[in-house]
């Protein structure tokens, strides 16, 4: 069954022509020209397996939109790309900090567009579970046992610290911002300092070892769990 992707931009000619541009890929399309239309056809099922996403939209923000997708258990896992003609490094930090996946800048040249959908969707693909374990290069994961393996050595952790990795390994490829780990890993507390996320990921690199390769630091963003294990070798 070919892939699910909802366009989201109030500028009709320019959905059209990146729907047949999809299209000819072999993906099915969906169309929404507002927020609220997204948001209603991001939470049928089954849901896009990807959301192309403009910023400016003419009832509600695209990072409203973004932020809200990111909050609904249906539909926080979809991967997210964001279409806007503002190229500050704000608006990059800010829709990366909502959950955006990728960022386009318009105008845009339709094969970089579609280069840059193939590759999220690939980095979208869940890793391997084996009898409930997941399994990531040389990263074992249990979730019912709260065990983790880097090679065949266990590695004992807090259960804060095996929530942040846990949570960092589902949502590989995607940036987790400093105030989103802080909010999904040790729940809202607004007396807790952003530095907190900081040396838990310290602590945590330490203990998993070769395996901390795969925890990469975004200057200004966050942190992301890296796409493909291949690429930390």
């Amino acid at each position: 069954m070919g892939k699910r992707i909802l366009i989201v931009d109030d500028e009709k000619d320019l959905v059209t022509t990146v729907a047949y541009a999809l299209e000819q890929e072999g993906w099915d399309t969906l169309s929404a020209y507002n927020g609220r239309a997204a948001l209603e056809q991001a939470n049928r099922t089954p849901p896009p397996d990807l959301v192309l996403l403009d910023l400016q939209l003419p009832d509600i923000s695209g990072t409203e939109v973004c932020r809200e997708l990111r909050a609904r258990s249906h539909t926080q896992g979809i991967p997210i790309i964001m279409l806007t003609a503002r190229n500050d490094e704000i608006d990059r930090v800010v829709g990366f900090e909502v959950g955006a996946d990728d960022y386009v800048g318009k105008p845009f040249s339709l094969r970089e567009l579609v280069l840059r959908v193939k590759a999220i969707l690939r980095r979208s693909e869940r890793p391997e579970a084996t009898n409930g374990e997941l399994r990531f290069g040389r990263l074992r994961v249990n979730p019912s046992g709260h065990q983790v393996w880097v090679d065949d050595d266990e590695i004992a952790l807090t259960a804060l610290e095996f929530r942040l990795l846990s949570t960092l390994l589902v949502r590989r490829g995607r940036v987790q911002s400093r105030e989103t780990l802080l909010h999904d890993v040790w729940g809202h507390d607004p007396d807790l300092p952003t530095r907190t996320v900081d040396t838990h990921i310290q602590r945590l690199r330490k203990k998993i070892g070769s395996a901390s390769a795969y925890i990469e630091t975004l200057r200004g963003a966050g942190y992301r769990f890296r796409a493909t294990p291949e690429i930390a070798g």
